[in-house]
């Protein structure tokens, strides 16, 4: 019987030898690929199930700190942090926006998630730098002009606005440029100019015009500040003076590169 022929060999031959090299890099490759987005898609559902699904990532304490007035309590309240839901669905910005809009008293407020249970309330509340009587009550400014909060008792150490413009002669003509905003605006921009050690001595803020402002201080003393302009400078010139003249009735720093006292 003969025997088979040189091109039945080379068949032969190849179907024992198998794919060519390359189909077979290609054929590893491709598993591997497979494989891997598989990995892919298991880890992005579990972890998906686990900060979605699972009981361990969701919301259980929310803490306030910065607090001076307003109570922690009032922040939880005002904050509406949905306890008891995924951390990771909390919308930090809502809740700052709820908390600012809620309480005028806060100036700045952080949300911060805290894993794996917690949402952190980091406050600042604003400082009032004048006060504006009301009807029997106080209303708050700070120095950047706002009025968020009205009390019924005046805080130590804050000036009471007292506003009575000058209508007459050169004060009507001032009184007609900047009105009765405008002079507020100029009071509450000295206020925040006054140095702390002086504030906490300053009873009442006079303004009778846009140049004609007044500092009454305790024990009858009284500075002449002018305008609202200047005000750093105004501050350095009233502290210095008040260290040379410790015992002068009268300030005067309206012209700050030329301060001066009088009285004892």
């Amino acid at each position: 019987m003969a025997g088979p022929t040189t091109a039945e060999r080379g068949e032969r031959q190849q179907e024992s030898s198998g794919p060519p090299p390359a189909r077979r890099a290609r054929r590893t490759r491709l598993r591997t690929i497979v494989i891997l987005l598989v990995l892919l898609i298991l880890l992005g559902a579990g972890t998906t199930w686990a900060l979605y699904g699972s009981q361990w990532l969701r919301v259980r304490d929310v803490s306030v700190s910065g607090t001076r007035v307003l109570t922690p309590a009032d922040v939880r309240e005002a904050a509406s942090v949905p306890v008891g839901a995924p951390l990771v669905s909390v919308d930090t910005g809502a809740v700052a926006a709820r908390l600012r809009a809620q309480l005028r008293r806060i100036d700045r407020v952080d949300v911060v998630r805290v894993w794996p249970h917690g949402i952190a309330l980091k406050v600042t509340e604003r400082t009032p730098v004048l006060l504006i009587r009301n009807a029997g009550t106080f209303v708050e400014v700070d120095d950047g002009g706002v009025r968020f909060a009205t009390v019924s008792r005046a805080p130590e150490g804050v000036p009471l606005l007292d506003l009575v413009p000058d209508r007459t002669g050169s004060g009507a003509a001032g009184f007609r440029r900047f009105g009765t905003d405008g002079l507020v605006r100029a009071a509450v921009a000295v206020a925040g100019d006054i140095p702390p050690a002086v504030s906490r001595h300053t009873q009442n803020l006079k303004v009778r015009s846009y140049d004609g402002i007044s500092l009454d201080l305790d024990h009858g003393r009284t500075v002449v500040w002018g305008s609202a302009e200047n005000g750093p400078a105004k501050a350095r010139a009233l502290t210095a003076l008040m260290k040379a003249a410790p015992k002068a009735a009268q300030l005067d720093v309206s012209v700050p590169t030329a301060p001066a006292s009088a009285g004892s």
